[in-house]
């Protein structure tokens, strides 16, 4: 079973930077990891993800300012955010898809983390 776990929230000022983490265990790969945000009173939107094949993609709110990367020998994705903004404020979500064993196929698993609190201030 996969476990996503995220961590790298804080409190910073408007213009500040934060990096998150995520990894995903007892799986040793996942072919798609993606970061969603959840504001208060709002619905979770998508943030980024990342591929096995590297493909990166980004919300157009966030592009330029997110960079997302993973380390595979970890089974980890980062988002490194940058220029953060107020309305950047939320929780923010792994989620871990298509994920296998070394040498076996990947099956569907839709792991998502607890979260991670980013809140930025002005």
């Amino acid at each position: 079973q996969v476990q996503v776990v995220e961590s790298g929230g804080g409190s910073v000022q408007a213009g500040g930077s934060l990096r998150l983490s995520c990894v995903a265990s007892g799986v040793t790969y996942c072919n798609y990891m993606g970061w969603f945000r959840q504001a208060p009173g709002q619905e979770r939107e998508f943030v980024s993800s990342i591929n096995s094949g590297r493909n990166t993609r980004y919300a157009d709110s966030v592009k330029g300012r997110f960079t997302i990367s993973q380390d595979n020998a970890k089974n980890t994705v980062y988002l490194q955010m940058n220029s953060l903004r107020p309305e950047d404020t939320a929780m923010y979500y792994c989620n871990a898809d298509f994920c296998g064993m070394s040498g076996t196929s990947y099956q569907q698993a839709d792991a998502w983390g607890k979260g991670t609190l980013v809140t930025v201030s002005s």
